[in-house]
């Protein structure tokens, strides 16, 4: 929540609500606060086992199946917990209204991005090269949250030293700008608590 923090990391393991957390503070410094011109959020397209292949649609219906945590997690704070009333209308409406945007990281190069909330879920799941590409594209008044579980990756080519989470983390550890948080504890239910303790 600190405007001169202008790049946050956050760290867990799985449940323990790094994406909720950074969708709570999108949402609020984006439409209640007004401190920025709306929420950005991207995630890298990379599946866990097999590849369902070829996405019909346009682009936001491809991207639609990688934010569905986004819309779960947007969906649960707009009902405040209780049984959702429909994620995709709710997310969906703040799309239309220009205040939530779904960016496929494929096409964030060349990009200019001023006064933005940009949330990179997931970023376990990319490679120092993309996390740079993606930093360097913050324009002035753009902060930017990178969230992810360097034990949980998808990505055949990178690995929990090498990936762009880790890398940022240790590359910005000494900067004033930035900001790191380590989530510990499990709050998505004692099952999942437990079976990442043990698994």
């Amino acid at each position: 929540m600190n405007d001169d923090i202008k790049l946050v990391s956050l760290v867990g393991k799985a449940g323990t609500g790094k994406t909720l957390l950074a969708v709570a503070s999108g949402l609020y410094r984006s439409l209640d606060a007004q401190t920025y011109k709306k929420l950005v959020v991207t995630r890298p397209v990379i599946p866990m086992g097999k590849d369902l292949g070829f996405l019909p649609g346009d682009i936001q219906e491809k991207m639609n199946p990688w934010m569905k945590p986004i819309m779960d997690n947007i969906d649960f704070l707009i009902n405040g917990g209780n049984k959702s009333t429909g994620s995709i209308a709710k997310g969906q409406e703040l799309i239309d209204q220009g205040m939530l945007e779904i960016e496929p990281l494929t096409y964030i190069r060349g990009r200019s991005m001023p006064g933005l909330f940009i949330i990179v879920d997931e970023s376990q799941n990319i490679s120092p090269h993309e996390v740079k590409t993606i930093i360097t594209r913050a324009g002035e008044g753009t902060k930017i949250v990178l969230t992810g579980d360097c034990y949980q990756i998808d990505n055949p080519y990178i690995d929990s030293d090498s990936n762009g989470l880790a890398h940022t983390v240790e590359k910005f550890k000494n900067q004033e700008i930035a900001g790191h948080i380590t989530l510990v504890k499990g709050e998505r239910s004692e099952l999942a608590e437990i079976a990442s303790n043990i698994m």
